[in-house]
């Protein structure tokens, strides 16, 4: 019985004894279990920036994407601007060089060509 009692209270010291290291200062003058509680808090930490790292990277992608969609927006108005701009300037020319056409003809003589007479206002 004495060495079952001897060998329960060996057991509870050594149990003690660990639990009792966890608390005892290391060289640093930190235990174990701030440690371990450091390691922890560290350890979530990282997670939180990784975390919040990757949302921002996808908001800059985004928004990187958003400006070469606007970007690209923009070069096709302006392509589609500057062939309207051509097309009536052309239209333009071709109207001008039949008008001075029709005037040179009816300068000629070609009465046919020749704009109608203008209308007098009524008094």
């Amino acid at each position: 019985m004495t060495r079952k009692i001897l060998t329960a209270v060996g057991a509870l010291a050594l149990i003690a004894g660990t639990q009792a290291a966890a608390f005892e200062p290391l060289p640093d003058g930190t235990t174990t279990e701030e440690r371990a509680s450091t390691a922890r808090l560290n350890a979530e930490q990282r997670a939180r920036a990784e975390a919040e790292r990757a949302a921002y990277e996808h908001q800059l992608a985004t928004i990187a994407q958003q400006e070469a969609n606007s970007q690209a927006t923009f070069a096709q108005e302006t392509a589609d601007y500057e062939a309207e701009k051509a097309r009536v300037a052309a239209m333009s020319a071709e109207e001008r060089i039949k008008w001075e056409a029709d005037v040179a003809a009816c300068k000629a003589g070609d009465t046919t060509r020749c704009a109608p007479p203008a209308v007098p206002p009524q008094p």
